[in-house]
């Protein structure tokens, strides 16, 4: 599986930069995972919207949607100049209606619900779900193809069951919104520690924080999480190439 970071800002993106976005590609198929703002104009640098063959939300907060409709008219305006495509797969979670209802558009995207409980097969990929601690409705996402597994845990403050479901991943992409000294748990997010005693527990072979806070020293994060977590630990970054 290759993984590249499209956005990795938490929130919104800063100048020229994208919020939540991720490329996960294996064997010819291209699954964009989260579609916050910005992401598709950072997205066609590494392939074109029509070269999308699925598509995959977490939840529904902007920074990870945003560009959704941004995406529907992109495609659309391609098969007005020719280019034939099938209905693009958006899936979603169905817990929210009003905003599951809008990953549908006309013949251009169709959105389809995940049953968490159940695994998913999108292309190559299996996806398993586990529902986060966030202030709505939010699953982390475990993708597996090729013998390898990689984890994306969406929005979330920390929680146990985290462990088992991420346990020998090659990779972990862990959303970092606050610095150690500062509780993230009532917004629903983790802060380095969390982090860092996440991938030790799971005994995961690189973590990659990401969904950063817009101040302070990011250096900060890798010293801090690295005092719970000796692997190899990086900060995403645009166009970050992360092969699992």
């Amino acid at each position: 599986m290759k993984l590249t970071i499209i956005g990795p800002w938490g929130g919104y993106p800063k100048a020229n930069a994208a919020s939540s976005g991720y490329l996960l590609e294996h064997e010819g198929f291209h699954l964009l995972i989260d579609c916050g703002s910005g992401v598709l104009a950072k997205l066609q640098n590494i392939v074109h919207p029509e070269q999308l063959d699925a598509v995959i939300i977490s939840h529904y907060h902007p920074d990870h949607i945003a560009d959704i409709g941004v995406l529907q008219h992109a495609r659309l305006i391609q098969g007005y100049l020719g280019k034939q495509m099938p209905a693009l797969p958006v899936y979603g979670h169905s817990l929210d209606q009003q905003e599951f209802s809008k990953l549908t558009f006309k013949n251009i995207t169709e959105g389809i619900v995940y049953d968490p409980n159940r695994e998913l097969t999108a292309g190559p990929f299996q996806i398993s779900f586990l529902k986060t601690d966030h202030p709505v409705p939010c699953y982390a996402m475990r993708f597996e193809a090729g013998g390898k597994r990689f984890v994306y845990t969406a929005d979330s403050s920390f929680k146990e069951e985290f462990i088992s479901f991420s346990q020998g991943a090659e990779v972990l992409v862990c959303e970092c919104n606050f610095y150690a000294n500062q509780n993230g748990k009532p917004a629903g997010h983790m802060n380095s520690l969390d982090a860092g005693r996440f991938a030790r527990e799971a005994g995961v072979k690189q973590l990659i924080l990401t969904h950063l806070p817009h101040y302070g020293n990011l250096a900060e994060l890798l010293g801090e999480a690295s005092s719970e977590y000796t692997g190899i630990i990086k900060l995403a970054e645009e166009f970050q190439v992360i092969t699992v």
